[in-house]
């Protein structure tokens, strides 16, 4: 008989940049799955493990500072904690930051869930020469405490024992800490408790003492139902928050909010007081001195400039070697399979439509991975943070503070969740106008069409045309954000402070973590949404056929042959081009190719390059591999890589209108799945206005720049 296994649920809360991830990553490996919250488009995560007879889900919640709702990811890890109910919390902290994070520790005291807190980047904290009590912090706290250096995997496993031990209840001097706020608050908060609790009042579980303290904070989730209600019982709870609160100001001259943050940071100041000894060093002081330098008013743009530049030269000089195996690799399979294969339907589509359409992508997998690499180690080490800061000043230029920036700076990833990020913004207007910019900002999808034109175009400036792509698409944001912020949304920004993280050596483990995270989106894609397209595209360019005029080609190229003379060859080889231009002319891609013809022609654009940029509206990667079944149909023995068929004269393609190209992947709409999450975040208009205004934009630029290269003699 096979032992069913017990199950414990524990979340994971904490503030930003306390490890949590990392503490995450360690706990799960592999075993983890990413989705949305039910009816929120913030991400969650939850991993699988087994110990000591458990089968144990860990839910990583999104990082928070406190638990007061206002923000979405507050609502979410609230209302986890209080309707779910999960086993253990594990609150992961920052150990070098103690005073800010346990405000997190002492709200979830107040909820009164089973917590344990773990003391995270706990050798920098020693490193600073301070000492910690770790008894005397537990007995405080009434939670075990448990020290970790997640990156490396010290103390994870103690701490999973350390939850577990706590859900079987076999901690010693685990307790649930009343937290005092100073008489006044404590008095009323009596009166309140004891109010709720004759009404029979509840809010989905949790303990009535923090109902009422919630109320007393005026919380917008937890006085909305009595203020909305018109019962005697809402009626009596209203009148007495009003007559606390009023009691509060008068008594302290403060508002009742403050005045229960005030007792919440006095109860860790005495806890710290109590627990930690001897600091000696201030670890943020380091930090400091580089900042120095790196975001100085004068210097911090050129070097953050720099950076980004030698990020993209290692991106294709280091890329270059893989990439030209994985591409003799694939030449050599479309050449094996055309030996082997008989002409047919079958061998057609193999060797065109999947080795053609998604073996033109995969070759520039190693450049992605060398570039999520390096963007890894920018935020692990805490530098991409002052990228962050050095743009919140250019952001206020447009209307905007530092927290619209992180949804941009997402967008250098995927658009699709840097759009819905935009919901953590608290006003209207900076959602829309950030979820408007947001598409112009480079998604990683875009970077596979760079490599291809930029390396075989620009092959020894590939890396430098890259960045400067990157460098326009801010440009370009920043322009229209302040276009459109002084005519669509004429309103100043809610005031935001960033928060700068001490720089950190990221581990190997981390950095490899981090890009395989965002790697394997692009290789799911090759699988799937590619490879389909690919197909697709194939049957679109075989078909219709024209079975009468390939027979008179095929005998009078079977004659030519018969002759053996070099003139009959080269003619042969002539016909078997000739034939397969009129295939793609009559079939229906190249029919759709005409009809994009008029609109593509004035920016220097060939009709494959039109019907590549329409097939590129599912998926930025499809126009690689458009170009791949479109530029290779008809190659003989599939010996032609896709960029020689570029820089071939028969392809019609110019380094002027290569370039004129690129700025129009830049600038167009990103996906399709982009646009169902502006649709999604911001509405049905704004989402036909975000696709008219990037469309015409990136044809405007795309003109501007082939006729003024054009009139530079640059074509």
């Amino acid at each position: 008989m096979v032992e069913t296994k017990r199950t414990l649920r524990i979340a994971l809360a904490g503030n930003p940049n306390s490890g949590k991830t990392s503490v995450f990553n360690a706990m799960t490996g592999a075993r983890q799955k990413v989705g949305n919250w039910p009816g929120v488009t913030v991400e969650k995560k939850v991993g699988m493990l087994s110990r000591r007879g458990y089968a144990i889900e860990v839910i990583d919640l999104p990082g928070t500072y406190s638990l007061t709702a206002f923000s979405v990811e507050e609502r979410v890890a609230r209302s986890f904690i209080v309707e779910e109910q999960p086993d253990v919390v594990i609150h992961v902290i920052d150990t070098g930051n103690l005073s800010r994070n346990l405000y997190l520790t002492v709200q979830l005291m107040e909820l009164g869930v089973d917590l344990v807190l773990d003391l995270n980047m706990w050798d920098e904290f020693q490193a600073s020469g301070a000492e910690l009590d770790l008894e005397k912090l537990h007995r405080m706290m009434g939670a075990p405490v448990v020290p970790t250096v997640a990156s490396r995997g010290d103390g994870i496993e103690e701490l999973i024992d350390a939850a577990i031990d706590l859900a079987e209840d076999r901690e010693e001097h685990h307790r649930h800490v009343p937290i005092s706020y100073g008489p006044h608050v404590n008095d009323m908060l009596e009166d309140l408790v004891e109010l709720l609790d004759e009404k029979g009042v509840s809010q989905n579980g949790a303990p009535t003492r923090w109902t009422a303290i919630k109320l007393l904070e005026r919380d917008p989730e937890i006085i909305r139902p009595f203020l909305e209600s018109e019962t005697r019982e809402a009626a009596t709870v209203r009148d007495a928050v009003d007559r606390a609160t009023r009691h509060i100001e008068t008594a302290t001259g403060s508002d009742a909010e403050k005045v229960i943050s005030e007792g919440r940071y006095g109860y860790i100041e005495g806890a710290l007081r109590e627990a930690v000894t001897d600091q000696t060093t201030d670890r943020m002081e380091v930090s400091r001195r580089i900042d120095e330098l790196l975001t100085n008013r004068f210097l911090g743009y050129p070097v953050f400039i720099l950076l980004m530049w030698v990020l993209f030269q290692m991106t294709f000089r280091l890329g270059a070697y893989p990439m030209s195996w994985i591409e003799s690799f694939v030449t050599w399979l479309a050449t094996t399979l055309t030996s082997v294969l008989p002409e047919s339907l079958l061998s057609s589509l193999l060797i065109d439509g999947v080795v053609g359409g998604v073996g033109s992508v995969i070759v520039f997998l190693p450049n992605i991975l060398i570039l999520f690499l390096g963007v890894a180690f920018l935020e692990d080490s805490g530098y991409m943070a002052r990228g962050a800061f050095l743009m919140d000043r250019l952001m206020h230029s447009i209307g905007l503070h530092g927290k619209s920036f992180i949804p941009m700076l997402m967008g250098f990833g995927c658009s699709v969740p840097a759009i819905m990020a935009t919901r953590t913004l608290e006003s209207s207007r900076d959602r829309l106008l950030t979820a408007l910019l947001v598409p112009l900002m480079s998604c990683s999808a875009r970077l596979p069409v760079y490599l291809l034109i930029a390396g075989t175009f620009f092959a020894e400036q590939a890396g430098t045309v890259v960045f400067a792509l990157y460098a326009i698409g801010v440009v370009i944001a920043l322009l229209v954000g302040r276009l459109f912020s002084a005519t669509l949304f004429r309103s100043a920004p809610a005031p935001f402070v960033m928060e700068l993280p001490p720089y950190r050596m990221p581990t190997p483990r981390g950095l490899l973590v981090h890009m395989w995270e965002r790697s394997k989106i692009y290789l799911q894609k090759m699988g799937g949404i590619i490879l389909i397209a690919s197909v697709i595209l194939w049957f679109l360019g075989a078909f219709p056929q024209i079975p009468e005029t390939t027979r008179d080609y095929e005998a009078e190229m079977a004659r030519l042959e018969s002759t053996g003379t070099a003139e009959a060859m080269e003619r042969a080889e002539e016909l078997e081009n000739e034939l397969a231009a009129k295939q793609i002319e009559t079939s229906y891609i190249g029919q759709a190719g005409e009809l994009v013809r008029p609109v593509v022609e004035p920016l220097g654009f060939t009709w494959e390059m039109g019907v590549s940029l329409v097939t590129g509206f599912v998926a930025k990667e499809v126009i690689v591999s458009t170009m791949g079944v479109l530029y290779q149909v008809g190659e003989e023995e599939g010996g032609t890589s896709l960029q020689e068929a570029l820089r071939s004269p028969k392809s019609g393609v110019t380094p002027l209108s290569a370039f004129a190209f690129l700025i129009f992947v830049l600038l167009y709409t990103p996906c399709i799945a982009a646009v169902v999450a502006v649709k999604r975040e911001i509405g049905v208009r704004w989402m036909w206005f975000s696709i008219g205004y990037q469309t015409a934009l990136a044809w405007l630029m795309s003109f501007g720049v082939y006729r003024i290269g054009m009139l530079l003699g640059l074509g």
